[in-house]
């Protein structure tokens, strides 16, 4: 079942209107996806309940005033960077009948055989990709990791998920190991740490994600 969000239509756009919004201590939004593209504003109470109670990929019944209900995701948001609270919430209108691509937080659970003999646990995939029908999509995925051994791997072909539910990753990619971290008696005879004469170059900075992102 589906839960309400209620909202209300924004006539006025842009950075000046949507200051006045959070004054008002509402939370600007943006409807996109099939037919229509509009500005509109909900409380951040009934949002984050609906959040809590079903996740970020929980269907959701968006209620507008004087617009029919319609079926939305949560697509994206922006947080503030000090408050515990949202800046600008996306929501992404669907067609029940047909697949959509999200992702789900992958969550391991148990401890691994492996972890027991000393070993560490290393998730290659925190987070996959799939492609369901929107009332298909799971919260999370879990993985129970208590009978990997040490050395042993994990893959997607490994997941056990509805038949509804498609993953988009190969099924050979990694989604958890658990290994022995080596220590300096393990490098091979001849090699040894000296100051001075290692090969690698300095990283080139992480190329920083434009932030000014227009407002609606």
């Amino acid at each position: 079942m589906s839960e309400v969000l209620s909202g209300k239509i924004r006539e006025k756009t842009g950075k000046v209107a949507t200051k006045e919004v959070r004054r008002d201590g509402k939370i600007p939004a943006v409807l996109y996806g099939l037919k229509d593209n509009f500005s509109f504003s909900v409380c951040p109470n009934n949002l984050s309940d609906i959040l809590k109670a079903q996740g970020q990929n929980s269907l959701i019944d968006l209620d507008l005033e004087g617009d029919k209900k319609r079926k939305v995701l949560l697509k994206d948001y922006q947080s503030h960077p000090l408050r515990e609270r949202w800046v600008h919430v996306d929501f992404l209108e669907v067609d029940t009948t047909k697949m959509v691509k999200v992702s789900v937080n992958v969550n391991l659970i148990g401890k691994s055989a492996g972890e027991k003999m000393g070993g560490l646990v290393n998730q290659v995939i925190k987070v996959l990709h799939i492609e369901c029908l929107p009332a298909d999509i799971p919260q999370f995925v879990e993985v129970d990791i208590t009978s990997v051994e040490l050395g042993q791997v994990l893959h997607v072909s490994d997941l056990s998920l509805p038949d509804k539910v498609k993953i988009l990753h190969k099924p050979s990619d990694a989604i958890v190991s658990v290994y022995l971290e080596k220590t300096k008696e393990d490098k091979p005879e001849g090699i040894a740490d000296e100051e001075g004469e290692s090969e690698d170059k300095p990283g080139e900075p992480a190329v920083k994600a434009d932030s000014n992102k227009k407002e609606s």
